[in-house]
């Protein structure tokens, strides 16, 4: 097994109670956990008290990011699945794989004492599970390893790896991985540059976000600019916001390429204050129905429309009206995926060349090139008190989210 030099440091340094490794994504510190130091701390800790347990944002990525990865080198005879009470079989012991977004993700080991904990995306969990944690690795021979990409300085994670507990820090950037092909180095730096994902993912530095998010966009808009290629477009997506009073209703409607190119090809936004009694649900309905007709009449039938799912009336009534006119479009929920990550994959598909809009879009221009973070908060959002037009950045993510897990911009097979 050939590792990096400093995937070799860290298992000659850690060994404190807290095994932290933060920094850039690719960088090699998962992979020095899955193929050692978690079989290695669970098989030395075999027959004494406590549990072992594997967190991460969700059972689902405990699965994808730790279990699987740690099967491919060990097989499925040591490495086994998760069960109906949240157990995997790992070299011989019993392991809880937990989500850790929720506390009560985390129900099942309250109370309990832990023996050894592995950490997968630290910084995305709540708070108060890591705190619970703290109090779990009660025995001599407890430990923690784990993992985490620097989000804001202010972050809770990044205040207990700064204060006196006992702590092992690795820092790591992607260059510090030299089993990366040059050529997905360098792309993604392209992707990245010019942002604070750049600091962050890039770098693995703790940076505060500022000034404008799509600075590429904001910077040279016209450059974006581009005719629809109609004869290519797989699909269109249309994503729907619903404004309250003193904002607007946004409609966007992106075409999808074979290629993976993204192209917002029409937008609109309705302001409440311009009709005289405001939007009701039947003014919206038909105003929905004449930017559909818009749309297939210009670019081609959409395959879907992705309405606001903060507003359940609002959304039933406009699945009901675009029932009948348009049969071969289905209407449901958004999804509303985290807005962070939403502006993540946005950044990357402009980073990469895969981002167009024509010049049906003036709507979602404007509110891109507006768009700024909220220095104000300790946390990464964008900044929301009326001045810019957050609806119809909405509008075009709920068109493009259900992408952002499909679609790796950069694969390399084999990285570590």
């Amino acid at each position: 097994m050939q590792l990096s030099s400093k995937q070799n440091e860290y298992i000659l340094g850690a060994s404190h109670r807290w095994n932290i490794k933060s920094g850039a994504v690719r960088s090699g510190k998962s992979f020095v956990d899955t193929a050692y130091m978690i079989p290695s701390r669970i098989r030395k800790r075999a027959g004494e008290p406590g549990l072992n347990v594997i967190l991460g944002v969700s059972r689902e990525t405990v699965e994808r990011n730790v279990l699987q990865p740690m099967r491919e080198i060990y097989t499925d005879r040591l490495i086994g699945t998760i069960n109906n009470r949240n157990i995997a079989r790992v070299c011989g012991e019993d392991v809880y794989c937990l989500g850790a977004e929720k506390v009560n993700q985390v129900a099942k080991i309250q109370g309990s004492s832990i023996k050894y904990a592995y950490g997968d995306e630290v910084a995305k969990w709540n708070q108060e599970v890591f705190q619970m944690l703290k109090s779990r690795l009660d025995k001599q021979y407890s430990c923690f390893d784990g993992s985490c990409n620097p989000e804001n300085p202010t972050h809770w994670l990044k205040q207990f790896i700064d204060s006196d507990a006992d702590i092992y820090l690795q820092k790591y950037r992607i260059f510090d991985n030299p089993f990366l092909p040059s050529e997905y180095v360098y792309n993604l730096c392209k992707e990245y540059e010019d942002t604070v994902y750049y600091d962050r993912l890039i770098e693995g530095l703790w940076k505060r976000a500022e000034g404008a998010i799509y600075r590429k966009f904001a910077d040279k808009p016209e450059s974006f600019i581009q005719k629809a290629d109609k004869e290519h477009i797989t699909r269109i997506e249309i994503g729907v916001d619903f404004g309250g009073n003193g904002s607007g209703h946004s409609f966007v409607a992106t075409a999808k390429y074979k290629s993976g190119r993204v192209q917002p090809v029409m937008s609109e936004r309705h302001m409440n204050v311009d009709y005289q009694e405001g939007i009701d649900a039947n003014i919206l309905s038909d105003l929905i129905i004449e930017f559909v007709e818009k749309v297939v009449k210009k670019y081609g039938k959409p395959k879907a429309l992705y309405w606001d799912n903060a507003e359940t009336v609002l959304g039933q009534s406009i699945t009901k009206a675009c029932r009948k006119p348009f049969p071969f479009m289905v209407v449901l929920p958004a999804w509303k995926e985290r807005i962070k990550d939403r502006i993540d994959y946005t950044v990357r598909l402009m980073g990469a060349g895969l981002f167009s809009i024509t010049e049906d879009c003036e709507t979602l221009s404007q509110a891109l090139q507006d768009a700024v973070w909220d220095t104000k908060s300790n946390e990464d959002v964008r900044l929301d008190d009326g001045s810019t037009d957050i609806d119809s950045l909405d509008a075009f993510e709920y068109s493009i989210e259900r992408d952002m897990n499909n679609l790796e911009l950069n694969p390399v097979k084999g990285g570590i």
